[in-house]
């Protein structure tokens, strides 16, 4: 078995360690006591919640406050958590933990995991994710708090402040609001600028990625000495938030925004493109959007965050690279460039790959679904997109869903959270590979 396991490249192994993740998610969510009837919910509920916490995005086939036990939820929380950081993070928590070192190989697949370019100072890096991580998501509860214990009670309070904080920063979308609503999500709060304030700053934060997380750690708010990658990644974020709640806030004027106040539909504003980006969090009914406004949040499901973060998507700087190369492409000039760098062939090929795959994938399987279970256009691409791009937001057809049709949601999910890229080189990568160079063709595009 180790000899067949040495066999497997890194992102192989990445994938093999969330299949089983989401196998021992399943057989747990499938025991009686994690539900909160004391009946088992069966294979197809648990199979799809175990895949849906793993994989960080939280689509729900059942109201996840009414449907789960305490030892349901916790298993959920877990699930979330270790999909958030990624399995291999975690084995490299528990590696520094017992202060033993980790091989070679198991720290090549540690950068693939968490898409860093080198291995020296793979364990440092994995200290500063552990310590941001408890920092962000303690303070998180801690402030969520404030206002879910005179809700909910002491126990219940603290509770739903750490379930949903780790939700939050994980980009995972799931929530135990349904007592307010069965999938109410956080519309409850959707005026309270405290809730509201610290979900998006915690989505935000774990969307941004390891990466600018340790330049920011090392540099402090010295930003000419970060990376490109973190100057283009903070970019990116910053105009996608605020140009996307700008967009939202003059869409939802006569939708959702109906007799609302101009501050709570500022707030409103905000929080619809800050969660549409991986989080699955929502303050107003997906459902009841503008057509404007569900568009708009498609195209923000499919972008996603940024690499190496909690968030799914295309992510934001492949984004970045194929507008810069379009951009250099129509100036006449052979390489783009950022920030006073040129940027590698290599990235804009993957780039162009992500955004083929992924969209390929999204359209694809909204057509088979639409084909085999009748339904609309819209909402199937919308369920399909928030799928692949591991956000979690529906308009409400997920439960409504064909059994196949369920299938086809986790393996969306579950090819979004590996990465479109990495889960076709799983199936298709072999270790070695022939030295063949074919003779150019011509070929004649645009």
């Amino acid at each position: 078995m180790s000899k067949r396991i040495h066999r497997l490249t890194h992102i192989q192994i990445i994938s093999l360690g969330y299949l089983v993740m989401i196998a021992v998610g399943t057989l747990l969510l499938a025991l009686p006591f994690a539900s909160a009837s004391g009946a088992s919910v069966g294979f197809r509920t648990a199979f799809f919640t175990s895949t849906s916490a793993s994989c960080v995005t939280g689509l729900i086939l059942q109201p996840t406050a009414a449907c789960w036990s305490i030892f349901g939820q916790a298993v959920i929380l877990v699930l979330i958590q270790i999909g958030g950081l990624g399995f291999m993070t975690i084995a490299a928590l528990f590696f520094i933990a017992l202060n033993r070192r980790m091989g070679l190989r198991q720290r090549e697949t540690m950068v693939e995991s968490i898409n860093l370019s080198r291995v020296d100072g793979i364990m440092k890096i994995s200290r500063k994710i552990l310590l941001g991580t408890l920092l962000f998501e303690g303070s998180g509860a801690l402030l969520l708090s404030i206002r879910f214990i005179p809700l909910l009670g002491v126990g219940k309070g603290i509770w739903c402040s750490v379930f949903h904080s780790v939700s939050a920063f994980c980009n995972a979308g799931f929530d135990l609001m349904g007592d307010y609503g069965g999938v109410s999500s956080l519309m409850y709060f959707h005026s309270d600028p405290l809730v509201s304030g610290v979900v998006m700053l915690l989505i935000i934060v774990g969307g941004l990625g390891f990466i600018v997380w340790n330049d920011v750690s090392v540099h402090g708010f010295r930003l000419r000495r970060y990376s490109t990658h973190s100057k283009l990644v903070l970019a990116v974020t910053g105009v996608l938030v605020f140009g996307g709640a700008l967009l939202f806030f003059f869409f939802e004027g006569n939708a959702t925004g109906t007799d609302k106040s101009v501050p709570t539909r500022v707030l409103e504003a905000l929080f619809s493109s800050v969660t549409a980006r991986t989080a699955g969090f929502n303050t107003v009914s997906t459902a009841s959007l503008s057509g404007a406004s569900k568009l708009l949040t498609i195209v923000w499901m499919f972008i996603g965050g940024s690499p190496g973060s909690t968030a799914g998507g295309i992510k934001t700087t492949t984004l970045a690279v194929l507008i810069l190369t379009a951009v250099a492409h129509t100036r006449g000039v052979k390489r783009p460039s950022a920030f006073g760098r040129s940027i590698s062939g290599d990235a804009v090929r993957k780039s162009l790959s992500v955004f083929t795959i992924n969209l390929s994938c999204a359209l694809v399987s909204t057509l088979v679904i639409c084909g085999t279970g009748n339904t609309g256009v819209v909402d199937t691409l919308f369920e399909t997109v928030s799928a692949i791009g591991t956000v979690g937001m529906s308009t409400g057809l997920t439960g409504q869903l064909s059994p196949l049709s369920v299938y086809i949601i986790a393996i969306l999910m579950f090819i979004g959270r590996v990465g479109s890229v990495s889960f076709s080189m799983a199936l298709l990568e072999k270790r070695r590979r022939a030295p063949v160079s074919y003779p150019e063709g011509e070929i004649i595009v645009g």
